[in-house]
Order: structure tokens, then sequence, then C-alpha cells
């Protein structure tokens, strides 16, 4: 008798137990919710969530379907708005029609930035997780797009969070002001016109894991839509905030990547680790930061596909704080990797890997230092051509222990401002001997030394580089000598034009014609360097050529270039290696 009235005990404790745990973990389809993408779910959704919190908290939870939301819902304190996902979820390529999981389909607010967002925060411990939010009447040939207020936001709260979730199509996705120690983790998306903006946090906000990339189309730069985002669109920006850290966060064809801002409260500092940003016109934009500065470590930053004016890193003119870089790596379609405007900054680069900048051929350095001061020590550049260059107005430059291919190449107009030590020289050694009679070799390792405004190396049995309109070579020279110029060409038709030619100080040398050499006379120079200018007439291959997809704007093609001064020797030196030239011997005749 005393072991059936135990048991009936414990059933009726375990009942009880269940329906109270029922009523603090609400689901929305339990309680009419209908996961069709038609039905409105707006008040069922609101009234889960509001019972969750008159009751001091509890869990709201999302089954998977497509949830129709017409209106605005807010998140009372210490409830968690949760989807099936425990893990960032994202949408592929698939259509809106097509998502599976706990999908909630925002309708509320087109046509407006400043309406109420689609899920606010609205008090301390609010959180939504696991779920993916999509805005349906969303069309990728509106363009520009349509706006809408922020997807989630929060104003005035404390340990507030953002989890597992992607957020498709949003205009604006997350907006955080005065959400002190808020957390934003494992979120995916591709927003529109910003992914994240925080303001006037005092207290040490974490923003981790989140991938901002094209999911729900086929990415393409020269698409409209995808153009405005690339142009248009900034993918993390900071205003105030104190000790933020962001790690390990990604995005994906932004015309800002990472933006530190300045409202009325001020500006950012804090620790940045793990920063990615692919085919962006601006990687990350400085337009102010806190004394403390920026703490940027372990970043990716690539410039916009196409584009061949993109900068990975601007330091704009009214920066006052810090801006370090440690271990970061700069690729791609850049012009210049680092620019550096401010006169009161500071910008440190060390352990960082410039692989490639000066898409456009126009001379342009990987680093730009026209203002401020500026350490760049113990770093790595790939390319020949120019690596630092510093402006007559900075304060302090100090370019200490770098690597370059071809020797680290700086152009000063600081004077004694500028300290260089311990930078890898170029292993070339120019004598006397060897300025006289050289050859080279266009398309092989070690010309870029020598050319300005050329595409980049091609061909493998037989090297070559491609000129733009105005190409130019910078070659060495004895000064006071009379030279011959021989150089290897192919010139198309589509290249000539009653100017084109070989030039030196604005004066032809000789005209460009239809061939395979191009012979002229360089007068004597006065120093020990001569500027020669390939004109010609632009034209793109895919345009003159049915079936071509080639889009670049051409000049000529080079092979390589010979120069031999007046009464030079007889041996030639190889301006690519740096070695002399073994003369060819004679065949016998048989």
């Amino acid at each position: 008798m005393r072991e059936i009235q135990f048991c009936l005990t414990t059933v009726l404790l375990i009942l009880a137990t269940s329906t109270h745990a029922a009523e603090r973990r609400g689901d929305v389809v339990e309680a009419g919710a209908v996961g069709d993408g038609k039905m409105d779910c707006t008040q069922v959704f609101q009234t889960l969530l509001d019972k969750a919190g008159k009751s001091g908290g509890g869990v709201v939870h999302v089954p998977a379907g497509r949830f129709r939301i017409n209106g605005n819902l807010a998140i009372p304190a210490n409830v968690t708005l949760q989807g099936i996902y425990r893990v960032p979820p994202t949408s592929g390529r698939n259509p809106i029609g097509r998502l599976t999981g706990s999908v909630l389909l925002a309708y509320a607010g087109r046509g407006s930035e400043t309406g109420p967002p689609f899920i606010r925060l609205a008090a301390n411990n609010a959180v939504i997780a696991g779920l993916i939010i999509a805005y349906p009447e969303w069309k990728r040939t509106d363009v520009p797009p349509v706006p809408y207020p922020p997807c989630v936001a929060s104003t005035g709260t404390e340990n507030v969070g953002i989890r597992d979730c992607c957020l498709l199509n949003p205009y604006e996705a997350i907006k955080l002001v005065r959400s002190h120690r808020h957390l934003v983790r494992n979120v995916t998306g591709y927003p529109i016109k910003r992914g994240i903006f925080v303001d006037e946090c005092y207290d040490i906000g974490h923003i981790e894991n989140i991938h901002f990339w094209p999911f729900g189309l086929a990415y393409n730069p020269r698409d409209p839509y995808c153009k405005w985002i690339n142009t248009h669109g900034v993918a993390f920006e900071l205003a105030r905030t104190d000790w933020h850290y962001v790690s390990n966060t990604f995005c994906f064809g932004y015309g800002i990547g990472y933006k530190f801002s300045q409202s009325k409260h001020g500006s950012t500092n804090g620790n940045f680790l793990g920063l990615g940003a692919d085919s962006c016109q601006r990687a990350v934009v400085v337009e102010q930061a806190q004394t403390p500065g920026l703490l940027i470590t372990n970043g990716e930053f690539v410039g916009r596909w196409s584009s061949t004016d993109a900068v990975c890193l601007e330091v704009g003119p009214q920066v006052e704080g810090k801006v370090s870089l440690v271990n970061c790596s700069f690729w791609g379609p850049i012009d210049r990797c680092v620019w550096m405007r401010s006169p009161t900054g500071q910008f440190t680069a060390n352990a960082c890997n410039f692989v490639h900048w000066d898409k456009a051929g126009r001379g342009s350095p990987a680093i730009q230092v026209d203002a401020g001061k500026a350490i760049v020590q113990g770093c790595t550049f790939g390319q020949e051509n120019l690596h630092v260059e510093v402006g007559a107005k900075a304060v302090s430059a100090l370019l200490m222990a770098n690597q370059a291919t071809g020797g680290f190449r700086v152009r000063n107009h600081a004077g004694k401002r500028t300290q260089l030590a311990l930078n890898e020289t170029d292993p070339i050694q120019w004598t006397r001997e060897a300025r006289l009679n050289y050859r080279l070799t266009i398309g092989e390792a070690g010309d870029g030394r020598y050319v300005l405004g050329w595409h980049g190396r091609e061909g493998q049995a037989r090297p070559f580089r491609w000129t733009m309109p105005g190409a130019r070579l910078v070659l060495p020279a004895v000064s006071g000598k009379r030279y011959s110029i021989s150089l290897e060409t192919n010139v198309s038709p589509a290249a000539i034009s009653p100017d084109a030619g070989l030039y030196m100080d604005g004066r032809q040398l000789a005209p460009l014609k239809a061939g395979t050499v191009l012979t002229a006379d360089v007068p004597p120079c006065r120093t020990d360097q001569v500027q020669l200018e390939l004109r010609c007439k632009g034209w793109v291959p895919q345009q003159a050529n049915s079936g071509v997809t080639d889009p670049r704007t051409l000049g000529i093609q080079v092979f390589g270039v010979t120069m031999c001064a007046e009464q030079a020797g007889t041996k030639t030196f190889n301006a690519n290696t740096g070695k002399w030239i073994a003369p060819t011997k004679p065949k016998e005749e048989k």
C-alpha cells in the first residue's frame, strides 16, 4: 500500500514539474502558430514571449517551419526565443521558398530605415538563438535596395545575446546602442547596407564567429545588386565602444569591411583578433580611435574583385589613437595595402605580409604614409616594386628589419624624419660595366623593378607582359651615355594610333609599328636612371574578338628589352638575375 502511495506521489510530482516546465518553455506551434509561411504568427509569438517574461523568464521554442511575422517582436528580460539550430545556419544559394529549419519571415517596415526593429531585445538578458530570419519581399532586382529597419536591435540593455542565427538579406542586421556586455556569436548572413553597428557600449561587448557572405544568391561583382553592396555596404561598424572584443569574423563583398567611426559619444578602442575581409573596396576604414587604440592581430585583407583602386586599411585624417597591426596579410586586387593619412595618429605594422598591391600599375606603394607617425618592422613584401612611400608631412617613420623581393624599396620625402635600418637590400649590384650593356626579360622574375603600368607576368614557354596604354620603363643607365634600345614586341593593329610610340621626356624616339622589334636611340640622361614611356591605343580583347573573355585594357605585348651604350663591351648583364650572360658559342660548320 505504501509502495502504491509512493508511486502515485512521484507521478503527481513529475506531472506538476512537467506542467511548470511547459509553462516556462512555450512552443509556438502548440500555442497555435502555423509554419506554412501564410498565417501571421506575430500575436502567438508575442503572447508566449510576454508570458515567459511575466513568469520571471524562460524559453520560447520555435520548431522547424516557416513562420510569417507581419509585425514586430519584443523579447522581454530573461527570455530566449530559441530555434532548432545549435550551430550558425546558412542558406547556401537556396531561395527563401526553400529555407528549412526554424525560419521567421519578416514583413514589417518595408521602405523605411527608421521604424521599429523586426526583433527588439527589450530588456536585460533577452536572447534570440537558433533562427533563420529572411525577408520574403526582398528582390535582387531592387537597386538601390529597398530599406528596412534593423532586423535585431537593442537599446539601453545589458547582457543581451544573438546566437546561432542566419540573418538573410536584411537591410541592416544588428544595431546595439547602450547594450553593455552584449554577446553576438555564430551569426551568418548577407546584410545589405550594414551588418553590425555598435555605439555607447561602455562595458565590453563581444562579437565572435560572424560570417557575412553572399548567402542566398550567386555572387557576381558586376551584378548591380552585388556591386551596390560592394561599394555602399558596411559589414561591421563600431562607434563609441570601450574595450570591445571582436574575434574570428569574416565578410565578403562590402564597400567597407570594418569601419571604426565616431559618433557624438566618441570612438572605439579594443582587441580585434582574426578579422577577415575579402573583396572589399576598403577592408578597414579608421575614421577615429580612442587613445588606447585599435589592436588588430591575424587579419586577412583582400581588395574588391575587379577594382583597381581598393585600399585595405585607410587611417583617416582625423584619427588620434594608435592603429596597430600584428601578423596581418594583404593580397588580391589592391592599389595600396595601407594608407596612413592622420597627422596626429600613429600606425604600426609588425610581422605583416604584403603580397600584392599596385593593381593598376601606377607605381603605388604597399604602404603610403602621408602624415603622422609610422613604424614598419619585421614585415615581408612579395613584389619588386615600391614598398613604402613617406610623405613630406610625416612626423616620424621608422622602417626596420623588413624583407622584400628585390630589396626593400622606399621613396622618402621626409628627410631625416625617416630612419631605415637592417632592411633587405637589392641583390642585384649594378656596376658601371653592367649598366653599359644589359638584357631584361619581360615576364620573368626580377622584371618588376623596371616596369610601371604593365599587366602581370604571363607565358611559360616564352614569358611576356602586356602593357597598359601608357606604360613606363625605368631602366639603369650611365649618366651622359647615349644608348640604343631594342624591344622584342608583338604589336596588334588595334594598339596603333598616330601618336603611338616610344617616348622620353615627352619626345617621341620611335613610332610604334606592327612587327616584332622596336628599336630607337636613347639620348644621354643626367642621372643613373632613364625613364621611357610606351604610348599606344588601349584595346579590350573581349570587344575586339568574339569568343574572347579577357576584359582587360591592353597595349602591346613585350618579351624583352636590350640596352646597349655607345662603346660598350661585348659582355651582357642579366637585369633579372644580376648575373652575366654567358656568350653563345657559334655553331661549328659540318
